[in-house]
């Protein structure tokens, strides 16, 4: 009675918050878009996604000249030295001075890095692309799980609420029978006793319940003191086609359609290009460059146009040779770094697909198994129905006695339970086998 009382006050706490709370009715469909809306995580992909897209574009770009604009403007006061009639004069004197500048730098050729470096940059983006939408699927497997249990708290709750009622109806006859001596008052009593059991199993039903609706509402990012009103969803699921395929099909398949396979193989071809880009440092580097630069003094009378933009401008272009020799073994570190990063990501490939062998595996027995165990709890179901039919009217003829009878209502919610876990499985476990293929979606 201690334990009842307890758990009655928590639920009654439970039920006078929700009573202030919002409720948001959500079909599943609405539940993920409003997760993938709100996640933190996938905004944060998002971001980096932008980023790897400009690196993208530095990275095509990188092959045209640069262009540089610069000017400097100050002032000199000391002694200015001019060269007049083959004479050096010194005088002290301020002296105004206005500069410009313009530099144009060229790779003409440095052993296909800039090429390389292109293709791992576009590789990384589309690294991030697989990765988005994986984060997708991620989204839809984790709010879809949360979105079925909370169905199924919701199932199991009404079970043992129909339960509880037909319970007490039983003990109200059960009541009428001891009145009219058909029945002993130690029935009446351990009626009762089972009815105040199932009483604590309907609350701890409801308690659970409002549990995984707040973990729903979490995951999904629904605002502060609001929790969602999950709308119901078809459960009749057919067999997949896909079971028929042998296993290393449906490897291949994974492999084929996985995000995150996919996200490991540009990452690991992008390295690869990387690694390339980085042994250039070991040859030779041909660059073509051009320099404009003028200025202008208030030590010269002449016009500022006229010195600026006709006397005093000079042009410099060429070609510039760079030959490493010798510099720290900085290019062999650069090189040895790259290795290891594509070396690296070989091993998460290899190790990425012995997780797809056991996940897709793992899904398709765990099916398999689900289409079973829906078909032996209808029989169990079936089973479980006439024989409480059966045993209900025999107590109330006085032939079984009551523990046949708690026995047989025992049995009953049990295999009403098992049936309704049983049909939320299997829809879960071909939502688990549809993400394991990397072929999940809304």
């Amino acid at each position: 009675m201690k334990n009842f009382c307890l758990s009655l006050s928590v639920v009654l706490g439970l039920c006078f918050q929700s009573w202030a709370q919002d409720t948001i009715p959500l079909t599943f469909e609405e539940a993920v878009q409003f997760g993938i809306q709100q996640n933190i995580t996938f905004k944060k992909l998002q971001n980096q996604q932008e980023v790897l897209r400009m690196e993208r574009l530095n990275a095509q770009l990188s092959h045209l000249p640069n262009l540089n604009l610069s000017n400097d403007t100050y002032r000199q006061i000391g002694q200015q030295f001019q060269q007049a009639e083959g004479e050096l004069i010194v005088t002290n004197e301020v002296n105004d001075i206005i500069s410009g500048r313009v530099n144009s730098n060229m790779t003409v050729f440095n052993s296909f890095r800039v090429t390389n470096t292109r293709k791992a940059a576009k590789k990384f983006e589309e690294a991030g692309e697989f990765s988005l939408e994986r984060a997708i699927q991620d989204l839809i497997f984790d709010i879809g799980s949360q979105y079925l249990q909370v169905l199924l708290d919701e199932q199991l709750y009404k079970i043992a609420n129909e339960n509880l009622l037909n319970q007490r109806k039983q003990l109200e006859q059960i009541e009428g029978y001891v009145e009219v001596g058909l029945r002993t008052l130690a029935d009446f009593y351990n009626q009762k006793s089972e009815v105040a059991r199932l009483e604590t199993v309907a609350l701890e039903a409801k308690i659970q319940w409002e549990r995984d609706l707040w973990i729903l509402a979490e995951t999904i990012q629904l605002p502060s003191n609001t929790i969602p009103a999950v709308a119901p969803i078809m459960l009749e699921v057919r067999e997949s086609e896909l079971l028929k395929n042998p296993l290393d099909v449906l490897l291949q398949m994974a492999e084929d359609q996985r995000n995150d396979y996919r996200q490991v193989r540009s990452l690991e071809l992008g390295n690869r290009s990387l690694l390339a880009a980085a042994k250039a440092s070991y040859l030779p580097r041909l660059d073509a460059f051009f320099n404009y630069s003028t200025f202008y003094t208030t030590l010269d009378q002449r016009t500022f146009s006229n010195q600026f933009f006709t006397i005093f401008p000079q042009r410099a272009f060429g070609l510039s040779l760079s030959i490493p020799i010798f510099n720290n073994f900085s290019n062999k570190a650069d090189v040895a770094r790259s290795r290891m990063e594509w070396q690296n990501q070989q091993l998460d490939k290899m190790a990425l697909q012995k997780k797809i062998s056991q996940e897709v595996k793992l899904a398709s027995e765990n099916y398999k198994a689900a289409i079973q165990r829906k078909e032996s709890t209808q029989v169990q179901l079936d089973a479980a129905e006439e024989a409480q039919n059966a045993i209900s009217e025999r107590f109330r003829l006085g032939i079984s006695n009551f523990v046949d009878l708690a026995q047989a209502n025992q049995q009953l919610v049990t295999a009403q339970s098992d049936f309704a876990q049983a049909r939320f499985t299997l829809y879960f476990q071909e939502v688990m086998f549809k993400y394991a293929l990397g072929i999940l979606e809304l």
